[in-house]
């Protein structure tokens, strides 16, 4: 089993924006209650989507570099990013089908 992947402030340049994959961020934080509902949704799809995406996980607390040079205002942001771009960007909680049809429609 795929789990997600952990990008920071170190790594979002290597691991994301230069990525030749699709990659899906989650954009979340501890004390967001919306973003542990979305949690266990990410993880399904960092298995269930390894194939055509890399989906991973970035704590805003943590690393506030990557979500303020992304205008990330409001969590959980899950964005999908393709050769370094946003391709699509979905806010707050969606269903699982919301995210599979945004990878698929990326990918």
């Amino acid at each position: 089993m795929t789990h997600a992947r952990t990008f920071t402030d170190a790594n979002f340049q290597t691991d994301v924006l230069s990525s030749d994959q699709l990659v899906v961020v989650d954009f979340w934080a501890p004390w967001c209650g919306p973003c542990r509902a979305v949690g266990p949704t990410i993880e399904e799809l960092a298995s269930e989507e390894s194939d055509s995406a890399n989906v991973g996980k970035l704590n805003v607390d943590e690393n506030p570099q990557t979500a303020a040079a992304l205008g990330i205002n409001s969590i959980p942001a899950v964005v999908l990013f393709r050769n370094g771009e946003v391709v699509d960007t979905l806010v707050g909680v969606r269903s699982k089908a919301d995210y599979q049809r945004a990878i698929h429609a990326a990918a």
